[in-house]
Formats: structure tokens, sequence, C-alpha cells
């Protein structure tokens, strides 16, 4: 006697780990966009350009920090100036501008050349400098990571991926250490 049993059928719809993973998915989307009009206290901008335009002030200041070890250490130059560019150009992805003429104002790289009595504050030892860089990179990534919730998605995804840059420049700046 044959028995002609069917192979089991594949359940319809979608499977549970889809829809778990869809549901989070969305949640880490909504998580991430903020509201169209978040305006600040008593009608001032925005938290997303409050905190656009921080991160632009924060990477021109650290990269006037780069510029004045590199004024006091020229030795250090080759190793310090690629990330000092890169740090110039985070300032200008969040929002700095480059001046277009003479009258215009101070350019994010002149801005980030640093003031001349910064170089004053450099550590005379080298390796002392690029731990005073290394611990100033650490601390705006960290800050950077913090405020990754409070704004909306394009930002945050720009400020994760600058603090990354960061997290490797620090890398880059205690590499030699070990």
């Amino acid at each position: 006697m044959s028995f002609s049993s069917s192979p089991p059928r594949p359940p319809s719809g979608p499977r549970r780990r889809s829809l778990l993973a869809s549901a989070a998915g969305a949640a880490l989307l909504v998580g991430c966009s903020g509201a169209p009009g978040d305006g600040g206290p008593k009608g001032g901008p925005p938290a997303a350009e409050r905190a656009r335009a921080r991160a632009a002030r924060d990477s021109e200041e650290l990269a006037g920090r780069y510029a004045a070890v590199i004024t006091a250490h020229p030795g250090l130059a080759e190793r310090l100036g690629p990330l000092r560019a890169e740090t110039v150009r985070h300032a200008e992805a969040f929002g700095a501008v480059r001046a277009a003429s003479p009258g215009a104002s101070p350019s994010v790289s002149a801005r980030a050349a640093g003031p001349e009595d910064d170089a004053s504050a450099v550590p005379a030892a080298e390796k002392d400098a690029l731990a005073l860089l290394a611990a100033a990179e650490r601390e705006l990534a960290g800050r950077r990571s913090g405020a990754l919730l409070e704004v909306p998605g394009e930002l945050a995804r720009l400020l994760a991926s600058v603090a990354a840059a960061g997290s490797a420049h620090v890398y880059l700046l205690t590499e030699g250490d070990g």
C-alpha cells in the first residue's frame, strides 16, 4: 500500500527572523530621524543646525591644534600634514566654508592654521605633542559618538563617519608608542 503524501509545504508569508530584522531596522531609522520643525529655544536655530555648527568649529579648532604642533615640531609635518588636511575637510563637510574672496570671512584653512601663540601651549617633546593631539582626537570622537542619537539621520551618519576617522587618527598618532 502506497501513501502519496505531499512534501511539507513551507509556511507562506514572512518568517519570524525577517519580521524581527525589519522591526529592528525600522526602529533604528525612526531613531535617526529628527522632527523637521525641531527649533531651538525661543525660535533659535534647530538642534541639527547647532550641532552641525559646533562640529565645524570643533574640527577647525582641532586643525588649529595640528597646525600649532606642526609649527612647534616641523619634523612631524610629514606625519601630521595629512591628518590636519583631513580635519580641515571634516570642518568643510560640516559647513565651514572657504573664503571666496579676500574680503570674505576667514577661510577654514586660515582659522585652522591656529593662533601664533598656540605654539607655546605645545609640549616641547614630540611624543608629548602627539599624545596631546591623540587625546584631543579621542575626546572629540567620543563627544561626536555621544551626539548621534540627538541629530537627524544624515548628520548622524556624517558625525559617525568623522568620529570613526578621529578614532583612526588616534591610532595613527599613537601607533609608534607601543
